[in-house]
């Protein structure tokens, strides 16, 4: 059997107090030659097995990086957890976001038939939608799950749980995002980033290979886009915003998500550095309009189904945030003090 990080961690505590024992008065190290070699030997594999068990619970951090310069046109890899969604011969016709080997996070609108996926494929770690993409891998649905109760996107519970027929393998590529726990808040002003291969403006499809595009909105809270939509509004397009939605976009418009990104991620990076989905890409009157933000499904108050429908997606808490920090800060200054004794 191999021995877990942690039972590696724990032994090469055991020999560095071992070999602490072999210090003379003046605190010079004089172990033998093999016992120099057996502890930095241990160290060796402490750092690679131990860090390897952490990073298996890593979420939320792509390993390419995502040096966002502004542009629209993301960087290939920097969102390694969207998914395209395909329908038949209507191709691309919604974004989706991965949360584990086997599901993906995408809007209940995109599935009018939940109980009919043979159609469908997605595509992870995709970059241009009609490029060629080294690094991509695909797979029918085997189930779609959307919340009970769900009718239309205005109405709320815009959300839907797609089970893979065939489980992804991690890549730099293809990694799964952080969710959030019922517990986290995105406040308003918190700038996030949306992210999709739909409309570049409204009307406008996207042309030539279809590179993933982003785009850098702040979270407005519901009362303010409650208000921005009762302005100017008649009857056919008033809209109310749920507890079960959050908004994101600009008071003069300008950027947004549009018709495409349905059902993508909006992501928000918070302080441990940590890229974490509170929104799912739902609704909106037109696209990037004065007053007309993008709404989006909450992520947040669809926890407790996310939980029990895919119970190795990564939910964070407040606390989770703070502890998971913490606790690979507190490793890696253990590793260092114990080298530094030896």
């Amino acid at each position: 059997m191999v021995p877990s990080g942690m039972q590696v961690f724990f032994a090469l505590v055991a020999t560095a107090v071992a070999l602490m024992q072999t210090c003379d008065a003046q605190g010079n190290y004089t172990a033998p030659l093999f016992a120099s070699f057996m502890c930095f030997f241990l160290f060796d594999i402490c750092v690679h097995v131990f860090t390897a068990d952490l990073l298996a619970l890593v979420c939320g951090r792509p390993p390419l990086g995502n040096r966002i310069v502004g542009g629209t046109e993301a960087r290939d890899g920097s969102w390694p957890w969207q998914v395209d969604i395909q329908l038949g011969a209507s191709g691309h016709v919604c974004g989706g976001s991965l949360i584990s080997r086997d599901w993906v996070l995408s809007a209940a609108h995109c599935f009018p038939k939940p109980s009919d996926v043979s159609s469908y494929r997605l595509y992870m770690g995709r970059y241009q939608l009609n490029g060629y993409n080294q690094f991509e891998i695909s797979s029918s649905v085997s189930r779609v799950v959307v919340p009970d109760g769900y009718s239309t996107p205005q109405e709320g519970r815009d959300v839907a749980l797609v089970q893979l027929r065939t489980p992804v393998s991690w890549t730099d590529r293809i990694q799964p995002v952080c969710l959030p726990d019922s517990d986290l808040q995105f406040y308003s002003g918190t700038l996030c980033y949306v992210t999709g291969w739909g409309d570049v403006q409204e009307g406008v499809p996207l042309s030539g290979i279809g590179t993933l595009r982003e785009v850098e909105v702040p979270i407005i809270d519901q009362a303010s886009c409650n208000n921005m939509y009762s302005l100017q509004s008649s009857n056919s397009d008033r809209v109310d915003i749920l507890s079960d939605m959050i908004c994101a976009g600009y008071k003069e418009g300008g950027k947004d998500s549009c018709q495409g990104d349905s059902g993508g991620p909006l992501v928000c990076l918070v302080g441990n550095g940590t890229w974490i989905q509170a929104g799912i890409v739902s609704f909106g009157l037109g696209c990037a309009q004065q007053n007309r933000p993008g709404v989006y499904a909450k992520v947040s108050s669809f926890a407790g189904l996310i939980r029990s429908t895919v119970p190795d997606a990564q939910l964070m808490g407040q606390a989770h945030i703070c502890g998971a920090e913490g606790l690979l800060v507190l490793s890696l200054s253990l590793g260092v003090v114990l080298l530094g004794t030896l």
